[in-house]
């Protein structure tokens, strides 16, 4: 054994403080690639959840979230209908009475033909004298006439007052040359249920008609017929007020470079139709419809329509409910609860028609307990699938739901409004009439592509409201239109 000198534990002792000093540096090394990978974690997280909503965004379509139709585009998304099939075959059913071509009116012109061996032959005029229809058949055609009538004040003199008397003209008569009413009711009718634009309603006219009527002339006729209509429609407007039932929606459109949204207030019978710079609590107020209503509103869950003013009660549109469900479920597939919760609004669906069909005024008492006690079962698997996340001390503020957390706890919160349809069979599973009733805004702005100003968009609502609530009384957008021209537009409402 080697005697252990000076210079030896010097040696060990430099050796040991290097190794120390290594070990340092290491440590700090370390703690920085630590701190770097936390970062790097964080950043993934970020990045995971920004991938995340962007798939969910991208994967939304009208079929899965309260888009509308119109912003699928031409990717349309493959069907998900709601309904299970009957088994019936497709197309009109047994009993059903359709539709189809018959002969109106008595015949205005008759062709004749004979067979042809008969052509040529001597006799051909006499056999065709006394030749008889062995089968007739009709073809119903149109003959785009115009017809132009010339009103004539008479001028005479009285042989008793020695005076010149000359006729007055009726008030609607103002212009030396004017248009009819039949064709104005034609242009106003294009322009708002055809959705055509006013440069276009006048190529069809000229092109049809041969009339050369100016663009400026076609917006006239429309502000003329939207002045008619506006008292009707504003009677439209407190009838729906004083209703039962009232469904509401609102939906964008472009007026005059800007984004502006069109609101409708209707029912199975009467529809009214505004727009608003605004989409929300502000529009829904100023138009005062929701304002003094006291009834049950359906609507989609629009946060508005909960904030607005007005006494009157909710129902959510349960068709809402399930795309988000279904948009869930596609972006989301372990979540469970919300298939559940699928099958729980089908079958309260299902309940309310059955007791609807057999004429009762509500379903049975077991049948609301078992739908009680399951929508609460569903809530709690929901709650345990998605608790709360948990809140980190750096960061202030509310902790972050997410879009599930947030449907779960709305359906916590509206229980009784999502299960308004089945405690009260008047009302309705779905907002559907409130979507078709405001759909023809869409039409519009796809074959028009905008409004120029904020008086043409007021003005084809208010002839929308008007059309809207002819049809649903059975009758025809046209009839409605000569009929306020001619000043009758109360005959929708009477």
């Amino acid at each position: 054994m080697l005697p252990i000198t000076d210079e030896y534990v010097k040696f060990i002792l430099e050796q040991n403080k290097h190794l120390m000093e290594q070990n340092d540096r290491l440590l700090e090394q370390n703690q920085q690639l630590n701190e770097q990978i936390t970062k790097l974690n964080i950043t993934v997280d970020q990045l995971n959840e920004t991938v995340k909503k962007l798939n969910e965004r991208l994967n939304k379509n009208s079929k899965n979230s309260s888009k509308p139709p119109s912003s699928d585009g031409y990717n349309k998304p493959s069907p998900k209908s709601l309904r299970e099939s009957s088994g019936k075959k497709k197309g009109g059913q047994d009993g059903h009475p359709g539709s189809y071509l018959k002969v109106m009116a008595k015949p205005d012109h008759t062709e004749s033909y004979m067979s042809r061996p008969c052509q040529g032959c001597p006799h051909y005029e006499q056999c065709k004298s006394h030749a008889c229809a062995a089968e007739t058949r009709h073809v119903v055609d149109i003959n785009a006439d115009v017809q132009i009538i010339a009103h004539e004040a008479l001028s005479v003199e009285c042989p008793i007052r020695n005076a010149t008397f000359k006729g007055a003209f009726p008030k609607e008569i103002s212009a030396p040359v004017q248009y009819g009413d039949n064709l104005a009711a034609l242009v106003v009718a294009l322009n708002t249920v055809g959705a055509l634009s006013v440069s276009r309603t006048n190529e069809i006219l000229s092109g049809v008609f041969n009339v050369p009527i100016a663009t400026g002339t076609i917006s006239s006729m429309v502000t003329r017929c939207s002045d008619l209509v506006t008292p009707t429609v504003d009677k439209i407007g407190k009838i729906l007020v004083e209703a039962y039932l009232m469904h509401c929606d609102e939906t964008g459109t472009r007026v005059d470079g800007k984004t502006k949204w069109v609101h409708v207030a209707c029912n199975k019978l009467f529809t009214y139709l505004f727009i608003h710079n605004k989409r929300g609590k502000m529009a829904i107020n100023e138009n005062g419809l929701l304002s003094s209503f006291h009834g049950i509103a359906v609507h989609d869950c629009w946060s508005s329509y909960w904030s607005c003013d007005g006494t009157f009660e909710h129902a959510i549109c349960c068709a809402h409910l399930l795309r988000e469900l279904n948009g869930i479920i596609e972006n989301y597939p372990e979540q469970e609860w919300a298939k559940r919760f699928i099958e729980l609004l089908l079958s309260m669906k299902k309940s309310a028609e059955k007791a609807i069909s057999e004429g009762k005024g509500e379903i049975s008492y077991y049948q609301r307990r078992k739908i009680s006690t399951l929508y609460e079962g569903i809530l709690q698997m929901a709650y345990a699938e998605n608790p709360m996340p948990e809140s980190s001390p750096n960061k202030r503020g509310r902790r972050k739901k997410g879009k599930v957390r947030a449907l779960i706890e709305c359906l916590e919160i509206h229980r009784d409004e999502v299960c308004r349809f089945v405690h009260n069979l008047n009302v309705p599973f779905d907002n559907n009439q409130a979507e078709r009733d405001i759909r023809m805004v869409k039409t519009k702005t796809k074959v028009s592509d905008c409004f120029r100003s904020d008086e043409g968009a007021t003005a084809y609502l208010r002839i929308m409201s008007y059309i809207g609530t002819a049809k649903k009384h059975g009758i025809n957008a046209f009839r409605a239109i000569a009929a306020a021209f001619a000043g009758n537009p109360d005959m929708v409402i009477a």
